[in-house]
Parts: structure tokens; sequence; C-alpha cells
């Protein structure tokens, strides 16, 4: 049996990580900051450890009998727009840290794939429309802000002791990623989570508030293809970095209009001022097609696999709060 470490478990995309490897028949250790704040963990073990320490690190790749078969790092200081905008500091500290001591100590210890998580964050603002840009093409590099310029950094880390030690190292790029079991609420969550919480929110008829004109441009991946694309880039031969992505190209307007159209209300849309980061970005999914692996929901299906979940979690946090107009 193999076994995998995963770090991040508790978060959004690991945490679905961990039950995807559990199906191919895998030993999973999680480990994380924090618990699953969701859903039980499926891993095998679950230690919760602050990665921004060495020795954590050390604890959290230590096994009696061996070493594990692979790492999967996606452990990070992150959120939406939102946060990201104003959390500069914390993100290049922390996500720096962890990304710093985990692959040091994993090629140390003979680690033979080491997984990194990335993001389209590394790309540079773009028009709509404009041509899809290879990995490649990230450089000379010109992300928007901190987040990105922390991840291209991080990725030549991994690149670096890769070819000094002997790792095979699998960098994955990843879009904007939604789906149950995802933050929805607080201030860390994405775009679609967001949308999809306003939405619940608010009457049939009502209108909520998005950031910006509504025109800027995403790409969204279900959290279920993303994973199964991790684990296909994982066990494949590609090396350097590689996009992750659903080819389907939306405005924020659209976005809302289809959480609209799932959740069967008419609602009206009042744009404010608030962080929206790029316009665009336009990147090529060869690649990973390359390999075999391609996105099979598009955001309709996707939404309509998500809204559902955040429509019961804030009908959920409603009942648990307390009605004080008549107090």
């Amino acid at each position: 049996m193999k076994k995998a470490l995963v770090c991040g478990a508790g978060g959004f995309i690991g945490g679905h990580l961990v039950k995807k490897l559990k199906q191919e028949g895998y030993w999973v250790r999680g480990v994380d900051i924090k618990e699953h704040e969701f859903a039980p963990t499926a891993a095998d073990e679950f230690l919760l450890l602050d990665l921004r320490e060495e020795e954590n690190c050390q604890a959290a790749l230590a096994l009696q009998d061996g070493k594990f078969d692979e790492v999967y790092q996606l452990a990070a200081d992150m959120g939406g727009m939102g946060f990201i905008s104003f959390a500069e500091c914390e993100i290049m500290h922390n996500s720096a840290l962890i990304n710093i001591y985990m692959t040091d100590v994993a090629a140390r210890m003979g680690i033979p794939r080491y997984f990194f998580s990335s993001s389209v964050c590394i790309y540079r603002d773009m028009q709509p429309g404009e041509p899809e840009m290879t990995e490649e093409e990230a450089l000379p590099a010109h992300p928007d802000n901190e987040y990105g310029w922390e991840k291209l950094y991080s990725e030549r880390v991994a690149m670096a002791y890769g070819r000094r030690c002997g790792m095979k190292v699998r960098i994955a790029r990843f879009q904007n990623c939604y789906g149950p079991q995802g933050t929805w609420t607080g201030g860390r969550e994405k775009a679609p989570a967001a949308i999809c919480r306003k939405v619940a929110e608010a009457e049939d008829g009502g209108t909520i508030e998005v950031w910006g004109d509504g025109s800027a441009i995403r790409s969204y991946t279900y959290v279920g293809d993303m994973v199964d694309g991790i684990y296909v880039l994982m066990h494949s031969d590609l090396e350097g970095a590689v996009n992750i992505g659903c080819p389907q190209y939306v405005a924020v307007d659209e976005l809302v209009a289809t959480v609209a159209e799932v959740a069967g209300k008419k609602i009206h849309v009042r744009h404010v001022d608030g962080p929206v980061g790029v316009q665009s970005r336009n990147f090529s999914n060869a690649r990973i097609y390359s390999i075999g692996w391609q996105a099979r929901v598009f955001l309709k299906d996707g939404i309509s696999l998500t809204y559902p979940w955040i429509e019961a979690q804030v009908k959920a946090h409603r009942s648990r709060t307390p009605d004080c107009s008549t107090c």
C-alpha cells in the first residue's frame, strides 16, 4: 500500500484530495494547522501541526517504517481577493516559511515524489480575448499580487531541490476552484462561494452587491476535476509547472446569472467598489491535456452541485443565530 502525506488536509482542496487518495487505495496522513471545518477527515491519521516551523515539518514526514511515497504540499495562507488584497505580509511570510521548510525536509528525507500547489495568480494581468499564455510565458514575471509572487518563488524552490536531490517534483498552477465543503463566508471565500452565499441570503427579486463592474473574466474549476488533475499530474512525467483548469471563461456578471438560475431566483446586481484583481487571465491547458486530463464539469453543472450545499449552510447559520429584532 502506497503512503501519502497531504499538507493542508484541513482545507478545501486538501480535504477532497485526501478522499481521492483513499479511493485510490492509499494510506494517507493529513496535516494542517486546523481540522477541516465542514467534514470529518478521511485520512487514516491526522496531525495538527504548524508547518511554519521546521521541526513540525519533520514530524509530519516522519514514519516509523520507511518513508512516504508521495507528498502533496497544499498548505498555504490564502483566500479570495478580499483576503489576498490586504493580507500581503501574512501571505508572504507564512506561505514562504511553509514551503521553504517542507521542501527542504522532504528532499533531505529522500521523498521520491513531491507535489506543490501553485496558482494562476503568477500570471500577469491580461485583456479579455488575448491569446492564451503557456506556462513558460509566465516569465519574465509580473504577477498582480503578492500571493502570486510567493507562489512563483516557491515553485523555484521546489524545482531547485528537485534538481539537487533527485526528487521528482510536480507543480500545478490552480485556477479558481469551487465546490461543496469550501469556505463560504468570513472573508477568505472565493468568488463562486461568495456569490452563492449572497444569492442564498437574498430574497427572490432582491439585490446583491458585487465588487467592480462585473466585466472581469475568470475561469472556474470544479473541485472534483481539480483533484483528478492533481492525481494524474503527480503520476505523469511532466516536469515544470502545469496549468490545471477549465477552458470556460465567464464574466463575473455571468457567474451571478448562473448562480441565480440554479437557485431559481431573479437577482439584481449593484456594482460597488472593492478589490477585483486582474481583468482577465487566459492560459493554455495543453500540457495537462497531453496526459489525458480534461475538465468534465463546467460552470452550470458545478454550481448545481455547489449552491445547494452553501444554501444549506446559510439556512443552518440562520437557525443558530438569535433574532434580536425583538430583543
